[in-house]
């Protein structure tokens, strides 16, 4: 990389394919900014674990991508996003960050008669980013979770149409929609895979708030803030890694990217992310 593309790579990583959701919006507004995107699905689902060990997670992927040259890292989970971002930020002050926190605003704005259901797991439900953004923007707003047990696995196993993926999201949609939810909020990057079922789940009249659009539009603004954007072709690097399956990964940049990459394998050794030898 030379010097006058110093700092255009963005870093983007998420526990499995969740991510991919945002980087198809980012792909969309900057088609050729330079990315490395990692999927730890060694580690998936992060919604599960402590948040000691997805700050330690978060903090080795985001040494890897900076060593690889990456200035902007985009934190593409909201669960590690609400473990491990405010460390982040202070470990490696010389990046720019952008993370992901579930559309608690918008859906108080958006909602007709204050009640919202948010989709998340627990360590983001857990976190203090969320109680943070319902205190702020959501006090008079009457806020209804699930977990969604069992959904990340199933859609990181490619089963975003089955009858189990259905079953789960209607066991957290139906009672949410029967106590009046008008709007519903995706507070994982997995979930935006699974859209059209949930639309077929709620009804036309119920609104669902998908916030990969939005990190997008501050992945861009950040870069053109700091005038990182790469307005041309050349030197584009679309770089793809895997700590977990990588049959199964390239399937599903396959079917949910509709793209034939070849990705790489990485290894975790002592804490540490490392590219096989």
């Amino acid at each position: 990389m030379n010097a006058s593309d110093a700092g255009k790579l963005i870093g983007i990583f998420d526990s499995g394919i969740g991510g991919l959701s945002v980087l198809r919006e980012i792909q969309a507004l900057l088609p050729f900014q330079p990315f490395y995107y990692i999927a730890d699905q060694a580690h998936v689902p992060y919604g599960e674990r402590s948040l000691n060990e997805i700050q330690k997670f978060s903090l080795a992927i985001t040494q890897f991508l900076a060593e690889r040259g990456a200035g902007t890292i985009v934190v593409a989970c909201n669960t590690a996003s609400a473990a491990a971002l405010k460390e982040l930020r202070k470990s490696f002050n010389d990046l720019t960050f952008v993370g992901m926190e579930p559309a608690v605003k918008p859906a108080s704005k958006k909602t007709h008669n204050g009640v919202v259901g948010v989709l998340a797991t627990p360590a983001t439900f857990q976190g203090k980013m969320y109680h943070t953004l319902v205190e702020r923007f959501a006090k008079d707003v009457n806020i209804l979770t699930h977990t969604c047990p069992g959904l990340v696995e199933l859609i990181e196993s490619g089963e975003t149409q089955s009858s189990n993926t259905r079953l789960i999201l209607k066991k957290a949609l139906i009672p949410m929609i029967e106590k009046g939810a008008d709007t519903i909020v995706l507070g994982c990057t997995h979930f935006p895979f699974v859209i059209p079922m949930i639309r077929e789940i709620v009804g036309p009249h119920v609104a669902v708030i998908d916030p990969a659009p939005a990190i997008a539009k501050r992945v861009a603004y950040v870069l053109e803030k700091s005038g990182r954007i790469n307005g041309y072709s050349q030197n584009k690097e679309q770089s793809y890694a895997t700590t977990g399956d990588m049959t199964l990964f390239k399937h599903a940049l396959r079917a949910l990217l509709k793209i034939d990459a070849e990705p790489s394998m990485l290894s975790w050794v002592n804490n540490e992310l490392v590219l096989p030898e």
